[in-house]
């Protein structure tokens, strides 16, 4: 396995595939995609799993983390987001966040991450912000 730094036009398919399959790829380009950091997880030259990094006034969120969906629970996103947290620990960032999907928040309290709002839906799922310091928001 291999982890490195890649543009985010190279996570834009596997985002698509596995987030928005039913979306055209447009609806998974950020806006500010060119502000962040992206990383992709490689077995061999296949890209298995992606995350987005953005970091403002000391605080990381972290966006857009998709695993290839038959791979999903083999630990390719755990390694990644493993990955990532560390970096921010190397950082001296004391705050990382995410709008997770609610069915996912189980898997993301694992790396010490806590629901810190209120659900809310946005195109049609629903999503809670967690962070791993209780009162970020």
């Amino acid at each position: 396995m291999e982890i490195k730094e890649i543009q985010a036009q190279e996570t834009w398919q596997l985002r698509q595939q596995v987030m928005w399959p039913d979306k055209d790829i447009t609806h998974v380009m950020l806006a500010d995609d060119e502000k962040g950091t992206h990383y992709g997880l490689y077995r061999g030259d296949q890209l298995m799993s992606v995350i987005s990094v953005f970091v403002s006034q000391g605080e990381l969120q972290f966006r857009k983390f998709a695993t290839v969906t038959e791979l999903q629970g083999q630990g390719f996103g755990t390694q990644l987001l493993n990955f990532v947290l560390a970096k921010s620990r190397q950082s001296g960032i004391g705050v990382v966040w995410c709008n997770a999907r609610s069915n996912k928040a189980g898997f993301y309290r694992r790396f010490g991450l806590q629901e810190t709002g209120e659900p809310f839906n946005k195109d049609g799922r629903e999503y809670i912000k967690m962070s791993n310091q209780k009162n970020a928001y």
